[in-house]
């Protein structure tokens, strides 16, 4: 898969800890919002469509304004049909658009498998590089306040088998701005995975524009003990282990990937290499799963330095 990014995504990323009163404190919905509205000023090729995005303002008011700032023909309404507005995507992205789907649960887009598994994907290599989809699919991810089975997929471990995707899982409002940012600008298509218990969480975003190149790891915490990977709303979890383990004189890599397609395996050896050992958090089914893959290219590349078998959780 060639990586397609325009020729001005060169904009420096600005350092996550703020000096001291510098601080701007947002919530992780109001970070994808301001990303979104952003790069919509910037290229009015871009549209937002989905259950609820304009009228009600986001089932989760992650769009909430927009409306009002880009008009109806801009912030679109669908009709409760996925495998309708995701087909609408694909064609609008075929002659030139850059559209925003945003599916209320990322469960629903099962209802688009054809749409986003088998032509999106596959649009620009059957074309013989004539048509891309450059499309970013947005929603949440995993399980949710009040809601039954059917709607808690996670879809990272079935989609990320998809050649032809990018997927990206931010774990934070930082990343969050700065990966979604990146993903509307990509020539590829993007699954944007969110969660919906992490929508109301606050921290620092910077003012000043900003992005997060995709396949670069973020090191979260730093140690020799043991190498610990996550991704999405796992990795706080993860950070509050290391905590503890820190106030017991152990101290952990935790990797945060941001992005599985493509995925930083080498950021995750360089650790293995200095840890010796490895465990992968992972909120998917642990069958055929991320967690799998990372296991499986860690004990390919670097299995003579590991000195436990690589643990999954």
């Amino acid at each position: 898969m060639t990586t397609t990014t325009l020729p001005d995504f060169t904009v420096p990323l600005p350092p996550r800890d703020p000096a001291p009163g510098q601080e701007r404190v947002i919530q992780f919905r109001e970070a994808l919002r301001e990303a979104m509205s952003e790069e919509m000023r910037r290229d009015q090729r871009i549209f937002l469509m989905g259950e609820e995005v304009a009228q009600y303002q986001g089932a989760y008011k992650v769009s909430q304004g927009m409306l009002e700032e880009f008009g109806p023909k801009r912030i679109i309404d669908s009709p409760i049909s996925e495998n309708g507005f995701a087909g609408l995507a694909v064609g609008a992205a075929m002659y030139g658009l850059k559209p925003i789907i945003e599916f209320m649960s990322w469960s629903f887009s099962l209802v688009a498998a054809d749409q986003i598994l088998n032509n999106v994907p596959k649009m620009l290599y059957m074309s013989g590089g004539q048509w891309g989809c450059p499309i970013v699919f947005r929603g949440n991810d995993g399980a949710g306040g009040q809601l039954g089975s059917t709607h808690s997929w996670c879809v990272e471990g079935l989609y990320a088998n998809v050649p032809g995707m990018k997927i990206a899982i931010p774990s934070c409002p930082y990343d969050a701005k700065g990966l979604l940012k990146t993903a509307i600008r990509e020539l590829d298509p993007v699954f944007f995975l969110e969660s919906e218990r992490m929508l109301g969480d606050k921290a620092h975003v910077p003012a000043e524009e900003y992005y997060i190149p995709f396949g670069q790891a973020a090191l979260r915490r730093e140690g020799d003990a043991c190498t610990v990977v996550s991704f999405g709303r796992p990795v706080n979890f993860c950070m509050e282990a290391a905590d503890e383990l820190a106030a017991e004189g152990i101290m952990v890599d935790v990797l945060d990937m941001r992005t599985i397609r493509p995925l930083d395996i080498d950021s995750i050896i360089k650790s293995v290499q200095k840890t010796g050992r490895i465990v992968v958090v992972d909120q998917c089914w642990p069958f055929a799963s991320v967690a799998s893959e990372v296991c499986t290219q860690v004990c390919e590349r670097c299995f003579d330095y590991l000195d436990h078998q690589p643990v999954r959780v």
